[in-house]
């Protein structure tokens, strides 16, 4: 017995068994691999306080990776925040405006980053890798992303000039030093706010974690 199959558009096969092949035909699924799907969306979460050169560096890469592209501001009520949700926003459009693609586009949320990428329909969350500290915190968190909401994760590795940066760091340098030392780290709007800020604020800048025990 011998089988043989035609090119996969036919939708046909041969069968010869004995002297006499017989011939079978059937109805093959018509070839949509052309046809457009519905849009990949991806998801940049992130509580950018401030967004970095590391941060943008991730954006403009993952840009291409997706139909489109949210870069969605959270809140993290461990961290004390710099700039409020629409001065972050602000920052971040400015950026957006200027070194990226009409397919990024700037959203705040609240509650959890699952939530927000159902309400949106994300196919995957956009996350950066610095390191493999990195790696082992966002391994766990993709596997319960994944577990809970049924949304995939895709990774990007940071660029070797910012596997160092952290904005936790950079919000610690800029509180007790001279925040010009930071332009290798940070683009050139956030140099600018944080000096206003830091004037506004008496010559001080908010960066400790808050202690949800005591509330300092």
């Amino acid at each position: 017995m011998i089988l043989l199959r035609a090119p996969p558009s036919c939708g046909v096969f041969i069968w010869i068994v004995g002297p006499q092949p017989i011939l079978y035909t059937f109805a093959m699924p018509a070839d949509d691999s052309n046809s457009p799907g519905p849009p990949k969306i991806g998801l940049f979460p992130g509580t950018f306080d401030p967004i970095t050169n590391g941060h943008l560096d991730i954006i403009k890469r993952g840009q291409d990776l997706f139909d489109r592209l949210i870069v969605a501001i959270g809140t993290n009520p461990a961290k004390r925040s710099i700039f409020s949700l629409e001065e972050r926003k602000d920052i971040i459009s400015e950026l957006v405006a200027e070194h990226c693609g009409p397919q990024v586009q700037v959203d705040s949320f609240e509650g959890l980053t699952v939530d927000y990428a159902r309400l949106i329909g994300a196919t995957a969350i956009l996350r950066g890798l610095r390191n493999v500290t990195d790696l082992n915190f966002e391994f766990q968190l993709a596997l319960t992303n994944r577990a809970i909401a049924e949304i995939e994760t895709v990774f990007v590795m940071s660029g070797e000039a910012y596997g160092f940066t952290s904005s936790t760091l950079i919000k610690q340098i800029a509180a007790g030093g001279e925040i010009d030392r930071l332009h290798p780290l940070l683009p050139p709007n956030v140099l600018a706010r944080l000096k206003q800020k830091k004037q506004e604020l008496g010559g001080t800048l908010p960066w400790k974690h808050v202690d949800h025990l005591t509330g300092e």
